[in-house]
C-alpha cells in the first residue's frame, strides 16, 4: 500500500550528497560498499553538468524514502532510446510500502514520455523481495543474457595494449 503522502521528484543541483549517501545505502544492502568510490563532487559532476544521468527521489513528508539513478541506453532491434535504471533503493523501513512501485511507475510514465522502447534494469539474483515487485509489475527476467564488465583498471589495460 502506497501512502498518500508520497511524492516523486527530480533531484536537485543540491543534493549531490543525498545522492551519495542513498548510494552508499544501497551498496552497503548489496554487499558491496567498498566498491563506491565516487564522491560529492564527482555525483555532482556527472548528474548535473555533464548529464549523464538523471536522478529521483521518493519523499514522504519532505524526507526522502527512496531513490532512482537513470539513464538513457539505446536498443538496435527496437530502434529507439532506453531508460535503463541503475540504482533503485528504498530505505529499509519503508520497504514493502509501495515505494519501489512508486519509483518505477513514474520511471515508466517517463519512459512513455520520451518515446523509449523499453525499460531496463539489473537486480541480484539472491535480492527476492526485490525481484517479487518487478514479477508483480509485469518485468521477465533475460536469463539467456550475462552481464560483462571490464572494470576501470582492466578497461585502461585493454585500452593500452
Amino acid at each position: 500500500m502506497i501512502n498518500n503522502k508520497i511524492h516523486i521528484r527530480p533531484a536537485k543541483e543540491n543534493e549531490a550528497v543525498k545522492i551519495l549517501e542513498l548510494i552508499k545505502r544501497l551498496a552497503e544492502y548489496e554487499k558491496c560498499l567498498l566498491e563506491v568510490v565516487a564522491d560529492e563532487a564527482t555525483i555532482y559532476q556527472s548528474i548535473f553538468i555533464e548529464k549523464s544521468a538523471e536522478v529521483i527521489f521518493a519523499e514522504e513528508d519532505d524526507k526522502i524514502v527512496g531513490f532512482a539513478l537513470f539513464f538513457h541506453n539505446f536498443s538496435t532491434f527496437v530502434g529507439r532510446k532506453g531508460l535503463y535504471i541503475e540504482d533503485l533503493f528504498v530505505i529499509p523501513e519503508k520497504r514493502g510500502m509501495g515505494y519501489g512501485k512508486a519509483l518505477l511507475k513514474y520511471l515508466a510514465k517517463l519512459a512513455v514520455e520520451r518515446n523509449c522502447g523499453r525499460m531496463e534494469w539489473i537486480c541480484l539474483d539472491w535480492n527476492q523481495p526485490a525481484l517479487n515487485v518487478y514479477r508483480s509489475i509485469g518485468a521477465i527476467p533475460m536469463d539467456e543474457w550475462t552481464v560483462q564488465r571490464l572494470d576501470e583498471k582492466t578497461l585502461k589495460e585493454f585500452a593500452e595494449k
